[in-house]
């Protein structure tokens, strides 16, 4: 209920979330303080506020709630009565077009695993493991791992692509330099693919010279767009394969130009963990080093 206080900034929140009354959770609160001796909220012009205490203490909270969770789905794991959901989160590219398939298969062997896939950016999906929304995540492009347990599973390969019967389409490459010729389509800013195509442009000078088209929050919306031939972009090769594959789309290779960005399988330092979390992570490593 403290950590409930903490996260909602609110007392009442923190009762609705919970479906006690206002008075409970207070009491509640009071009990802990007098464990530890100390204030661990404050109000402030109306406002509920975490006491520089309680800011030290929300984090060894956080960690007994989890262990106490993860204890309760030990012994029920090993009693045969836990429910075998593994909550999986990840980035757009990889929970559209890679995880589906790699679900399927692990199905195969184990079909009464269940799977909650969220599907999001990377900063998203960070967020849900860092307060225990999910049990693993699946990102791309460059984060901060200090606090987390991190594993290259797989990479992807970053390509020009424009629409089939684009003007570049006789060439067998272009040069860097003609990027700028055209508008470029982006994924949002927070995008993982979108810093490291940004980061590879940025270091041959040439982020700067070229015209935004627009930002799209979807893979398929920035595919329908080039193929509308309303500009280009740089995706991943497995987001394009069918397009490819199809003639919707077309490949153009940039001299001296080759980006591959890195898939990770992330999960918080635990001294604990589910039997059917520990299979998929053996079974991810195994199936993609094939």
């Amino acid at each position: 209920m403290f950590c409930r206080v903490v996260e909602e900034g609110s007392i009442s929140q923190a009762a609705r979330m919970g479906f006690v009354s206002q008075p409970a959770v207070t009491r509640q609160i009071r009990q802990l303080e007098n464990i530890y001796g100390t204030s661990l909220f404050d109000r402030q012009e109306g406002k509920l506020r975490v006491t520089a205490a309680g800011k030290k203490l929300y984090p060894y909270a956080k960690e007994i709630v989890a262990l106490h969770r993860s204890s309760l789905e030990t012994i029920q794991e090993h009693l045969g009565e836990i429910d075998k959901t593994l909550r999986l989160g990840a980035s757009l590219t990889i929970g559209e077009y890679l995880l589906p398939d790699l679900i399927g298969h692990f199905k195969k062997h184990h079909p009464d695993v269940q799977f909650s896939l969220s599907i999001g950016n990377t900063p998203q999906m960070l967020e849900k493991l860092e307060v225990n929304e999910i049990d693993l995540a699946f990102v791309e492009g460059v984060f901060q791992h200090d606090t987390y347990k991190s594993r290259k599973f797989a990479e992807d390969e970053l390509i020009l692509v424009t629409s089939y019967n684009h003007r570049w389409q006789e060439k067998k490459e272009i040069n860097i330099q003609e990027l700028p010729e055209e508008k470029m389509i982006w994924r949002e800013k927070e995008s993982g693919t979108r810093s490291i195509v940004e980061e590879a442009l940025r270091n041959h000078g040439i982020l700067e010279k070229i015209d935004n088209a627009m930002e799209l929050g979807s893979m398929q919306a920035i595919k329908s767009a080039v193929e509308a031939n309303l500009g280009t972009s740089i995706l991943p090769r497995l987001t394009v394969k069918k397009e490819l594959e199809f003639e919707v789309l077309r490949e153009i290779s940039v001299k001296d130009f080759h980006l591959v960005r890195d898939f990770w399988m992330v999960v918080k330092e635990q001294r604990f963990k589910r039997e059917i979390q520990r299979n998929f992570e053996e079974f991810l490593i195994t199936e993609m080093s094939n």
